[in-house]
């Protein structure tokens, strides 16, 4: 599909939610010290958050979006609709944004629902949230994604645990006649599904006490289980070499911008050798690139969000810029846009307390 873009929408403000114990890489005892030294150098995460068994991302979620609405001074009721975009729903069925929609105390006419992704996420989820308020005139909507991806990590799994870290996003969008129309390129190789998946427990490999809980040894360093998140490194690595660039080029191309009207391009955090890869691959500067790897690891479909809360949030809330936002991996599902932000509300991340 070519570029398509979307208009009257504008982002009013975003939040992001951690959960409150920290894990750090420096502790990984299941590899010995000098290959810890070097993944933690190779990956560039040095801690992320852990969230205990108990606590979902709509928790998360939940946090950022009453902290969101409290400073826009939003009331729930004007809410006309929610999308909850993650991987990691509290239940297989319902839907986790009904859930939502009534925690959060909104209106039986809320439209909510689910979206199944993870890395390309929030770019995904805005084009959806953004596409249903352009053409059906939604006033107000919050648009929710997070993951908590470490409960699905197998400890002797080093190819992934010392990866993930768990976050909840909130992000506000407006109808506004007058915001710059969001650009989007939205792309998918399902043909690369097993190259990031979690084997058992859906319909196709159903949940077998015999063979799903049982540890096998996949390589040096790796063991899980079919609950387990399964990161085939190598393939995600090449796949986003070889695509992210030429969709970002093919995005600028289309929209009628270059590189140098560009603020700050924020990319999917999947890890430091990769995104510094393609940063180098775009010939950008590191300061208009920026890393929360280092603090929170890869939070999936967060990642995006709580970059922009964490790395860009003061920017965001004194100034106007336009930004490019590119999510990539697991599906094979990668897509970006190009959007305007233009001082909104940006609190500092929020801490969820352990129960």
């Amino acid at each position: 599909m070519a570029t398509f873009s979307v208009p009257d929408i504008k982002i009013s403000g975003i939040a992001a939610c951690v959960p409150e114990d920290i894990y750090f890489n420096e502790n990984y005892d299941w590899i010995e010290e000098k290959e810890r030294k070097t993944l933690i150098k190779t990956i560039g995460v040095s801690q992320k958050r852990h969230a205990r068994q108990g606590t979902t991302t709509a928790d998360l979620c939940y946090d950022a979006g009453i902290e969101l609405i409290r400073l826009l001074e939003w009331n729930p009721t004007d809410i006309e609709l929610i999308i909850f975009v993650s991987q990691s729903r509290d239940y297989i069925i319902p839907a986790t944004a009904g859930l939502l929609q009534h925690k959060m105390g909104m209106t039986h006419q809320t439209i909510a629902f689910d979206i199944g992704l993870g890395c390309s996420g929030y770019v995904y989820g805005l084009s959806v949230i953004g596409s249903m308020m352009s053409t059906g005139k939604i006033k107000k909507a919050l648009l929710f994604t997070g993951d908590i991806s470490t409960l699905n990590t197998s400890f002797r799994d080093k190819s992934a645990f010392p990866l993930f870290g768990d976050a909840g996003t909130a992000t506000a969008i407006e109808l506004d006649s007058n915001a710059k129309p969001m650009v989007f390129n939205l792309q998918t190789d399902g043909s690369g599904y097993d190259a990031i998946i979690i084997p058992d427990g859906g319909i196709r490999n159903f949940a077998d006490k015999d063979t799903s809980f049982e540890y096998h040894k996949i390589s040096d360093g790796i063991y899980r289980n079919g609950f387990n998140i399964a990161l085939d490194g190598i393939k995600v690595f090449n796949f986003s070499l070889r695509e992210v660039k030429k969709n970002i080029n093919n995005l600028l191309a289309d929209s009628g911008l270059t590189l140098d009207q560009i603020d700050f391009i924020v990319l999917h955090q999947a890890n430091k050798l990769m995104n510094e890869t393609i940063r180098k691959q775009l010939k950008q500067p590191e300061e208009k690139v920026p890393l929360s790897l280092e603090e929170y690891g890869n939070t999936s479909s967060a990642s995006i969000p709580l970059t922009m809360v964490t790395q860009l949030g003061s920017e965001l809330e004194k100034s106007k810029k336009t930004l490019l936002l590119s999510g990539f991996g697991v599906g094979l599902s990668w897509g970006s846009v190009v959007l305007e932000i233009d001082h909104i509300q940006c609190p500092s991340i929020l801490i969820h307390p352990n129960s």
